[in-house]
């Protein structure tokens, strides 16, 4: 099973670029626009509903137009998300000091625009053998 990718990015080229190149890299990839589209953000009252996690990364821009980067991973880990209990990256063009802190507090790698994608790439590769060999993860279609 290929690894797969949640990316956020409200920018349109950003998002179907990294998809691209993460297809092309073997990831499976699930992209989404706006971090509110996720079906757990929509309703306030429920934990995760899935029994296994959407994915085994989470790639998100910060700086988006309803919620920040950081706000989406604050905001799901405290509802159970499974999908980015680890392995999450941020990537913002204007970090502030206290974001980078935020970042750490949650456990993000953070990456600056224009990043660097053979590092991004790099992170992804190095994080890949964490990731548990019998894990299964929700198909699309439910998520």
């Amino acid at each position: 099973m290929k690894p797969r990718v949640i990316v956020i990015d409200d920018d349109v080229n950003c998002r179907s670029l990294l998809s691209m190149v993460l297809e092309r890299e073997g990831y499976e990839v699930f992209s989404l626009p706006d971090p509110c589209a996720c079906p757990l953000y929509q309703h306030p009252s429920c934990v995760c509903p899935h029994e296994h996690a959407c994915g085994d990364f989470l790639i998100t821009d910060n700086k988006m137009p309803r919620m920040s980067g950081l706000e989406f991973v604050a905001h799901q880990s405290r509802r159970g998300c499974k999908g980015i209990v680890q392995n999450k990256a941020v990537i913002s063009g204007t970090w502030t000091a206290v974001e980078l802190a935020r970042a750490e507090q949650l456990q993000c790698q953070t990456f600056r625009k224009p990043y660097d994608l053979n590092a991004l790439l790099s992170w992804l590769e190095l994080r890949r053998p964490e990731i548990p060999p019998g894990r299964k993860l929700t198909p699309f279609d439910s998520v």
